[in-house]
């Protein structure tokens, strides 16, 4: 048996995919979802045919109009890929030990004990690609390797529809040698912007100069010259909601409380919360988090993975919906938080990061919120939003929304 046989599967242009999908007069046609032109923000994914007049992810959306006026242009739908994602997780996962979700379309499955051996992992691959193709009427694009690195680097090289393997570090290092530094994983834009500044372009830059890569990352330059040479020890690591990284608050009432739309209220300031700790330490999220503990102390908590847990507006949107799943009796404690974190050069901007529109309604919910709040409760919190998420001023305010509901 393989000492580690990780499988990479990612989908083809998935949210382009789905509506042309649901609606092949699309097919053959260059799409593309994210803003509209009148409006301000840029592209999220363009499918194949968008591609070949140069539109790509995070273009401006009228640079794209002016590459590709003829081009059809749409809003996404949210919903339906969620429910497209969750069919897509439930095929992949039956094949492996661990499955690690990286988003709504993409997986990193460990299939050493499945597979048994490279032959096994061949018909495991190819399986997952019939399955989706016969079940769920998509492309994806598998790649199968010995480190995760080297299984996403796989999943891209015959992409769409592709398949590749990549069995030994030197057959990794063989491959991206002389590739841009972002080849590596964890060399973001910032990072390849730094090595770029003192010479360091490619893969072979930074193995010719790893001492001056670590000097110039410390830790993180460890880290990427190790890449460099195809090492990467990374298991794949399935969510535990007990997983520590995760940012989260939470408060305990004076008194029990029945009432959940004073919860609903609650969730809203520790939504807000979690999100100025998670941008303080330059982090983002893929999946949403609430825990109740009732007053019996049973303890429960409730997670989901969603396209983007960046904002106060989408983790509280996702933890009252969550709330309003359980059952309904007197409640000590509750809590939301954000998983799934990467720090600002392992982010990928979902669909809803790429909109403009999207931020500024995002915004505009949390401002209706605190007006709300505002009116309810008699308080103004105007100009006093940094002090009432400092130390234990959320839960007096949290006390005093309690007993004046």
């Amino acid at each position: 048996m393989a000492d580690q046989i990780i499988l990479h599967v990612d989908m083809d242009a998935f949210y382009a995919s789905v509506e042309i999908r649901d609606n092949p007069e699309l097919a053959g046609k260059p799409l593309i979802i994210g803003s509209l032109p009148t409006e301000r923000g840029v592209v999220a994914t363009a499918s194949y045919e968008a591609r070949k007049y140069g539109v790509h992810s995070g273009m401006n959306i009228k640079e794209a109009y002016r590459l590709c006026p003829r081009g059809i242009y749409m809003h996404p739908n949210f919903d339906k890929y969620r429910a497209v994602s969750n069919q897509l997780h439930g095929i992949w996962n039956d094949y492996a030990t661990a499955a690690e979700s990286i988003a709504l379309d993409e997986a990193y499955l460990d299939i050493t004990e499945t597979a048994g051996d490279w032959a096994g992992a061949r018909e495991i691959a190819q399986t997952i690609k019939r399955r989706t193709r016969e079940e769920v009427h998509l492309t994806c694009s598998v790649g199968i390797a010995y480190s995760k690195t080297a299984a996403k680097t796989a999943s891209e090289e015959k992409k769409p529809d592709g398949y590749f393997e990549i069995r030994t570090p030197e057959e990794f290092v063989d491959l991206i040698i002389d590739r841009d530094v972002r080849a590596l994983y964890t060399v973001g834009a910032r990072t390849a912007e730094k090595l770029k500044r003192v010479g360091i372009a490619t893969v072979r830059d930074v193995r010719d100069r790893q001492d001056e890569v670590v000097r110039l990352l410390g830790k993180h330059g460890t880290h990427i010259t190790r890449m460099a040479y195809g090492i990467d020890d990374r298991k794949v690591v399935p969510y535990d909601p007990l997983d520590t990284k995760s940012i989260s608050r939470e408060l305990t009432f004076q008194e029990d409380v029945s009432d959940f739309g004073l919860l609903d209220d609650v969730l809203f300031l520790l939504a807000m919360s979690v999100e100025r700790r998670a941008k303080r330490k330059g982090l983002h999220g893929r999946g949403v988090t609430l825990k109740v503990t009732y007053a019996d102390m049973k303890n429960i908590t409730r997670s989901r993975i969603v396209v983007s847990s960046d904002s106060a507006a989408t983790i509280w949107q996702e933890a009252r919906d969550l709330l309003g799943q359980i059952e309904k009796r007197p409640v000590r404690l509750i809590g939301a938080g954000v998983y799934n974190l990467t720090g600002d050069d392992g982010w990928q901007m979902s669909l809803e990061d790429y909109l403009e529109e999207s931020i500024d309604e995002k915004q505009q919910i949390i401002d209706d919120k605190l007006a709300e709040l505002g009116e309810r409760y008699h308080l103004d919190f105007a100009g006093n939003l940094d002090k009432i998420f400092s130390g234990t001023t959320l839960y007096r305010t949290a006390e005093y929304m309690r007993k004046h509901r």
